[in-house]
């Protein structure tokens, strides 16, 4: 009897450590269809909490473990323009990750000119509308734009996605950073990033560029992605840009892309300051951000150059490996336990007089 007792211990302590798990079933469902998911980890019926891209509370209701239609259990659920999470409550505290639910939506219409960039010379094509909306309603060069567009297709919901809520950790030369997804902004640039790094692609990936600052001494850009390392590189496939209103800032994380807003792929680039990068938003599609790693992509950043006219680092850090782990829990009201990394702020200068 004696031996027995330490396996025992072990299974209390298994035990102990469940927790609810909340997954799909139904990787897609119809737009009349189930959205089911299963509940695992509780021995008896639990909350579910409905929650929009900012951690209010739409609906509640108990769920017993195994199967559960989410459509029939949170009937708002199917009038979601985007991205919904749902979180499992047991006995009040919020356990496992939220189960995100997608509406699938086509994007509106993409609309650009050409336009000029600074230096009065090179041409580039700039997004300036979605659909039938202006980025910047008040341009009258792009109100006598608008005037001109053909009428949008429509785009009707196909249906709804059933995913794990999950982030992305890469782990660099230069230490460890944790990105949490915004899939209510960038569906589908979100779950593009957490396929590629669950699936090796990124790992043995460099940094090949970085922006220490831009033509004001602002903090720009790191970007990588690319498995040639050259900055040419890709998946195979292009990405379509998303409409994402995600500001660019320190430790958000978007994808790079050529001239053509669709071009994106598998490059992305981390933003070093907001006042450098705003002029990003609308242009680029920011998806998620840092949560951890903050003092890794400074130290990326400071990398020495070996060419600063393209960004080419001296001795590139590299993403040794990447993959995904499952996201916290949400508390209603609140979301996440934690928040976008900060960039540290600058020691102040030192008074005459003092060693610097």
């Amino acid at each position: 009897m004696l031996a027995m007792i330490p396996l025992l211990s072990a299974v209390v302590t298994m035990t102990s450590l469940a927790t609810a798990d909340l997954a799909p079933k139904t990787s897609f469902a119809k737009p009349d269809g189930a959205l089911v998911a299963t509940l695992s980890g509780v021995t008896g019926p639990c909350e579910l909490v409905l929650l929009d891209h900012a951690a209010a509370e739409i609906a509640r209701a108990s769920a017993a473990p195994g199967d559960i239609d989410l459509a029939q259990l949170f009937p708002a659920i199917r009038a979601a323009d985007r991205a919904v999470r749902v979180q499992a409550i047991v006995a009040g505290t919020p356990e496992g990750a939220p189960l995100v639910v997608v509406p699938l939506v086509p994007r509106p219409a993409v609309r650009t000119t050409t336009d000029l960039r600074p230096d009065g010379v090179t041409k580039f094509t700039r997004v300036i509308g979605w659909g039938e909306s202006l980025l910047d309603p008040a341009n009258e060069a792009h109100k006598k734009l608008a005037a001109e567009w053909a009428k949008s297709d429509p785009t009707p919901r196909s249906g709804f996605r059933l995913e794990r809520d999950r982030d992305v950790v890469f782990e660099t030369t230069a230490g460890t950073i944790r990105f949490a997804m915004r899939p209510d902004e960038a569906p589908n640039s979100a779950r593009n990033f957490v396929e590629l790094a669950a699936s090796g692609f990124y790992d043995g990936t460099i940094v090949h560029r970085i922006v220490p600052a831009d033509r004001n001494g602002n903090p720009f850009v790191i970007q990588g992605g690319d498995p040639t390392g050259t900055g040419d590189g890709g998946p195979g496939y292009d990405l379509p840009l998303e409409p994402s209103k995600l500001p660019h800032d320190f430790g958000v994380v978007s994808m790079a892309r050529g001239d053509w807003p669709d071009s994106a792929g598998s490059q992305w680039f981390v933003c070093l300051s907001r006042e450098a990068t705003a002029r990003l938003d609308g242009q680029y599609c920011a998806f998620g951000y840092a949560v951890e790693g903050a003092d890794a992509i400074l130290k990326i950043a400071d990398g020495e150059l070996a060419d600063p006219a393209t960004g080419r680092p001296k001795s590139p850090e590299t993403v040794t490996r990447a993959y995904t782990v499952p996201a916290p829990a949400w508390t209603p009201g609140k979301g996440r336990p934690d928040a976008r990394v900060e960039r540290p702020a600058a020691p102040p200068a030192p008074k005459q007089g003092e060693d610097r």
